[in-house]
């Protein structure tokens, strides 16, 4: 039984700030488990789209452009709950969740050229670790996470196990740098122990038939309009008044700035509210084929400037500061190419070994950008044409200069970055030609917070879902705390969305427990003799 206490009634309105996905789906729990009236429901959004980090838009002419993927796989059992809900973008007679397990059940990812140097494959049937790596890596597994407060990953192991195979995987795989917190890195090692074993071929990572803005929030988006949710757009939250007393925490006020008018919305006794605090996205900015993007700080970011606000109010909101004042440390820039010719992905077809849709991540592990790029199933996007291709990329490392194109990759346009890929490709020669013929388009994008999620903290840091006391408001998404989950995937935001909407309503549902495959023997014991292979 959920534990919440209130029970809704038809004058109880929900505020939800933000429209990615941890809102969405608290819509969706509180219409489906909460019984709130879809119409008392309010997403009010800062920006005139939809889907936080899970993006994608674009066309033919102007270019495609994804800032990231999301991948998935089997055990998101929030996430595919939600998902069963919700009819697909495509045919409305089966949900989103039936038709992502048939597309990977079609296009099974199996990577058989996940690292390369030199433009050439890499072995990696072994993850390459010592003996002392081996050790350190069993004994991340077992210490309690009480004792790695703010602790950096390079503070754990030696230098050596950064040049493994491993570590290459394991960093381009989930975006963690050497200097990440390795709280999050023993969560990951520890909520994927049943991936470890099969990581080097991306085994048993799932995506959607396209991408996720429109497999996953379009469809998502469509289902809530229809019911009768008010989608809020171009609606800032810059503040929200508390009363703060011994044993009660309440939310009384939002101020909304909407068409540069300041509005306020005064909440009652039958009100709540539900904040996205902070956001990997926020302060993007999009480049071009001539021209690179530009690093924005968080003055332009009102969810940043929001949690700043209300984290001022009372400790238990959270310290936004140790995600959002590094941006040196957190940023990395991704690109993503358009192409009016199929010359690329038929070479990397035959060069990999893999159809599009099977591969996944190919690092260039000689890169000084740490360059990755994926190739989705063609078409990624539903306006996609068949003879237009697209893939994406991003470097980890964007302030080095590249190996060929002696600029950083901060600095450099679409052209540029593909330059670059062209030649650690050793494929310049065969794509110069369709450069030259204007069949190419690269729109790369600058992200300042990417890994702010990942930046070492301590407890306390990130607010809980539903902080103690409260009595008619959550936090919701990547910032807040969950035990043993893994931020930076959907997961974690629609458990989020489940644990607000559970924790403070009446309801005949529990939130899915996490996959806990750390204590399946099997796992454990598949995941040491691959550490050992």
């Amino acid at each position: 039984m959920g534990r919440g206490k209130k029970i809704s009634t038809i004058n109880t309105k929900v505020y939800l700030v933000g429209s990615g996905i941890s809102s969405l789906a608290s819509a969706v729990y509180l219409i489906k488990d909460a019984n709130i009236k879809p119409n008392n429901i309010f997403i009010l959004e800062q920006s005139d789209i939809s889907g936080g980090a899970c993006d994608g838009a674009g066309d033919e002419e102007n270019g495609f452009v994804i800032r990231g993927g999301r991948m998935h796989e089997e055990h998101y059992n929030c996430y595919w709950d939600l998902l069963s809900n919700i009819p697909s973008y495509d045919n409305p007679n089966i949900s989103v969740k039936d038709e992502t397990f048939e597309f990977n059940k079609r296009f099974v990812s199996n990577a058989q050229a996940r690292l390369l140097r030199k433009g050439q494959k890499i072995d990696v049937s072994s993850y390459g670790l010592s003996l002392i790596d081996q050790a350190d890596l069993l004994k991340l597994l077992f210490t309690p996470e009480s004792m790695l407060d703010t602790l950096k990953i390079e503070e754990w192991f030696g230098a050596d196990f950064f040049k493994t195979n491993f570590w290459y995987i394991w960093s381009t795989t989930f975006a963690f740098q050497k200097y990440s917190s390795l709280i999050e890195c023993r969560r990951y090692m520890k909520r994927f122990i049943h991936l470890v074993d099969g990581l080097n071929r991306l085994g048993g990572i799932m995506r959607t038939k396209y991408n996720q803005y429109h497999s996953v929030i379009l469809p998502i988006k469509r289902y809530l309009i229809n019911l009768g949710v008010n989608f809020e757009m171009n609606t800032q939250v810059v503040d929200i008044d508390f009363v703060i007393e011994e044993e009660k925490k309440s939310a009384t006020t939002l101020h909304i700035l909407r068409d540069n008018q300041k509005e306020k919305i005064e909440l009652d006794d039958d009100s709540f509210v539900f904040i996205t605090n902070g956001s990997i996205t926020d302060s993007s900015d999009q480049g071009s084929w001539t021209k690179a993007p530009t690093l924005k700080d968080k003055s332009s970011s009102a969810s940043w400037k929001l949690w700043e606000n209300i984290a001022k109010k009372d400790s238990s909101f959270g310290n936004p500061s140790v995600f959002c004042d590094h941006i040196d440390l957190q940023k990395w820039y991704s690109f993503t190419a358009t192409l009016k010719d199929s010359t690329f992905h038929d070479y990397m077809e035959n060069f990999s070994g893999n159809v599009d849709g099977t591969g996944g991540l190919v690092t260039m592990i000689d890169s000084n950008w740490l360059m990755s790029i994926v190739i989705a199933r063609q078409p990624h996007f539903p306006n996609q044409s068949k003879d237009v291709k697209i893939f994406w990329g991003y470097g980890l490392y964007p302030d080095k200069e590249g190996n060929f194109i002696k600029k950083k990759m901060s600095d450099c346009n679409g052209k540029e970055i593909l330059e670059e890929l062209f030649y650690h490709l050793n494929i310049q020669d065969i794509m110069t030609p369709i450069i030259k013929e204007g069949k190419i388009n690269c729109i790369p994008v600058s992200m300042p917070f990417i890994d702010s999620l990942f930046m070492p903290r301590s407890l306390g840091d990130r607010p809980n879902v539903v902080p103690s006391f409260s009595t008619n408001f959550a936090f919701l998404g990547q910032f807040t705390e969950v035990e043993d989950d893994c931020v930076f995937t959907v997961e974690y935001s629609v458990r989020t969305a489940q644990i607000a909407v559970y924790g403070l309503f009446k309801t005949n549902k529990e939130v899915i427990p996490v996959y806990d495959s750390i204590h399946n023997p099997k796992y454990l014991l598949k995941a040491i003799k691959s550490f050992s292979s």
